[in-house]
């Protein structure tokens, strides 16, 4: 008898369960590996699906798409396909049609290959603004940068500039009372990015984070890139510090990066910016670049980053150099890089050779092979922990941003990318690429197949479960 209403629970379950997940409409990897989860590990698979599940959290979704629906509306007018090559216009369409802005000019474009140079603009930028300065960032520590960038931000506080802040509650958990009681003190603004706590996991997904990293002065100037504000990206105050590459900008293509971050400000903090001529100033210059701002994040299904990337991949011709810390691509984008790879193109991947996740460099080993097979050229940087994100299609499109090459970036997390149009900052990122191939070691087919079989083992269990990491 119990054995009859054991069974008979089982099949109910496994029919609710297979129910409500085909009804999410994800993808076919996705939906296995979840529905394996709740199916064969009831009690922990439920418990992870509460915390990290696909939930639909209607009421941030309205409140944050409104938000968007304001800014949007009252920036109509910036709307401008600045390009005219037939690649780069469909290039472009991809995110535009998705609602993302449209390539802009830009009078100046610098890139930086290490936090130093980054982080002593950014300072520049800071101590320059008149009107308003406006920060998003996933990490922010109380290290030195940290309080550097913080006291440099009080003082302009205290001479007139507003300043707003928006901090991701996961990845800036380390600022605590004394970092932040002068920041408020001083009159400066700050929201936590989707704060989570026990009694609030029911209506919040504690994996939706803003990875974003921005800052925008004056609605002039405007940063993005890999680096987060910690000394991990300094050489000049970390040891170990990290590789990695950024963005600054001036002119009309800051707009855009502005009008995200009016975005974030609204959905954190529930206030709205000022949006006015201050805010999205009028530049006297066109500017020689055309640069393109697309973001994505879980509260839209248009995933545009993910869309652009894959475009790009598929529109390259001659080469295709790319840069990420995290490798766990989904079928498209890994079917995409094969395709490149077998018509001949020049792909070449930059992987750290340890990353700061075991079970992550695990699932990116397990898809080493099939792209060397392909003829895709994949190397370990083993100088150190290379964090850039970064893109050089054939010799006129770049690519710097925020978003790894793995399903966190493209579906999870609040992510930015600006794609450079012309040869300039494609030529300053392939020399940064070329430069990086000296700390690497380039891998080989033998080096997969002669790997232990409990780490051959290991890196196919880890891709079972890539599409939930």
């Amino acid at each position: 008898m119990w054995i009859l209403l054991v069974e008979i629970g089982l099949m109910i379950w496994v029919i609710s369960v297979s129910v409500v997940i085909i009804l999410q409409r994800r993808s076919a990897t996705a939906t296995l590996a979840w529905l394996f989860a709740l199916v064969f590990l009831p009690v922990i698979g439920l418990v992870i699906y509460r915390i990290i599940g696909p939930l639909r959290l209607e009421r941030k979704k309205i409140k944050r798409n409104a938000s968007k629906r304001v800014v949007r509306e009252a920036l109509e007018a910036l709307a401008t396909l600045d390009v005219h090559n037939v690649e780069h216009l469909q290039l472009a369409r991809v995110a535009t049609e998705l609602g993302e802005a449209s390539p802009l000019r830009a009078q100046e474009v610098d890139v930086y290959v290490d936090g130093d140079s980054a982080y002593a603009a950014i300072l520049a930028a800071v101590a320059a603004a008149q009107h308003h300065i406006h920060l998003e960032y996933y990490i922010w520590e109380p290290d030195k940068i940290g309080i550097e960038l913080r006291d440099a931000l009080i003082e302009r506080r205290k001479a007139g500039v507003s300043v707003r802040m928006v901090v991701d509650w996961t990845g800036s958990n380390k600022l605590k009372k004394q970092f932040l009681t002068p920041l408020r003190a001083a009159g400066i603004e700050l929201a936590w990015f989707n704060p989570v706590k026990l009694r609030s996991l029911r209506l919040r997904r504690p994996d939706f984070r803003t990875h974003r990293k921005i800052v925008v002065c004056d609605g002039r100037v405007g940063f993005t890139g890999g680096m987060n504000i910690t000394d991990n990206h300094s050489a000049s105050r970390s040891k170990d510090y990290w590789r990695d590459t950024h963005l600054r900008m001036t002119g009309a293509a800051v707009w855009p990066l502005q009008r995200m971050f009016v975005e974030d400000w609204y959905y954190a903090a529930g206030t709205m910016c000022p949006i006015d001529a201050d805010t999205f100033p009028t530049h006297e210059k066109a500017g020689e670049h055309v640069i393109q701002i697309v973001g994505s994040g879980p509260d839209s299904g248009a995933f545009a980053i993910h869309k652009a990337l894959f475009t790009a991949t598929n529109q390259s011709t001659e080469r295709l150099w790319m840069t990420t810390p995290y490798f766990v691509p989904d079928d498209a984008l890994l079917t995409a890089l094969i395709s490149a790879g077998l018509r001949g193109v020049d792909v070449r991947l930059i992987i750290p050779k340890r990353g700061d996740s075991k079970l992550v460099d695990l699932a990116a080993r397990s898809y080493l092979p099939e792209l060397i097979g392909a003829g895709v050229r994949v190397y370990e940087y083993r100088a150190r922990f290379i964090h850039a994100k970064t893109m050089v299609c054939d010799d006129d499109i770049g690519v710097i941003g925020t978003a790894n090459l793995d399903n966190r970036s493209f579906r999870l997390n609040f992510e930015v990318i600006a794609i450079a149009y012309g040869a300039k900052v494609n030529a300053a990122l392939a020399e940064a690429f070329t430069h990086d191939l000296d700390g690497c070691r380039e891998l080989t087919r033998h080096d997969l197949e002669v790997a232990r079989l409990r780490t051959r083992f290991g890196q196919a269990a880890a891709r079972l479960i890539s599409p939930l990491l």
